[in-house]
């Protein structure tokens, strides 16, 4: 674990239109080091990377204003060594797709801890992302998945409720939920 006081702290911008989340999540990763800053749209995240690149991004795929695949784009104009990972409750394979080809470095569901976050950097950085094959069909297991997601987020994280949804048992949905997701 990264001490508080460490000089060399990687820099964060985490950017998200919720007050609440991106507060938590900033104190979070601050107490585990990091060096954060936040920004609440595209635009002041912009602004902030401008006055000083970050090394590290969370970006929020859906905010009023410029999308996060938008602000991405300008983030990696600004500094391609930016690693950037994308948070979003609405999750799909082809903004998932968008978003490697644009150059993110990972893409994590919401809700998302400062724990999981930090493991999808972790794991961009052990293990690059190949080209996306952009005719490349998603197998069944990450489509199945991606419905799973879907479904758990319109229920807001209720497991029996989703589990009934998906005519499931509601212990195999949590067998299923603690696996990570399938490659495409």
């Amino acid at each position: 674990m990264r001490s508080a006081t460490d000089a060399s702290a990687p820099s964060v911008l985490l950017v998200d239109d919720d007050d609440v989340f991106r507060e938590r999540l900033g104190r979070a990763l601050s107490t585990r080091g990091y060096e954060v800053r936040l920004a609440a749209h595209g635009v002041e995240a912009l602004r902030l990377a401008r006055e000083e690149s970050p090394e590290l991004c969370v970006l929020d795929l859906r905010m009023p204003g410029a999308s996060g695949l938008e602000v991405l784009r300008e983030l990696l104009a600004i500094d391609e060594t930016t690693r950037v990972i994308l948070l979003t409750g609405y999750g799909s394979i082809a903004t998932a797709v968008e978003a490697m080809r644009l150059g993110a470095a990972g893409y994590v569901q919401k809700p998302a801890g400062a724990e999981e976050i930090l493991a999808a950097f972790d794991k961009a950085a052990a293990e690059p992302l190949a080209a996306v094959d952009e005719y490349a069909a998603p197998s069944l297991a990450r489509v199945e998945w991606e419905h799973i997601q879907r479904v758990l987020g319109d229920c807001g994280g209720n497991l029996s409720r989703a589990a009934r949804q998906l005519g499931i048992h509601r212990r195999s949905l949590q067998r299923k939920l603690q696996k990570y997701p399938p490659a495409h």
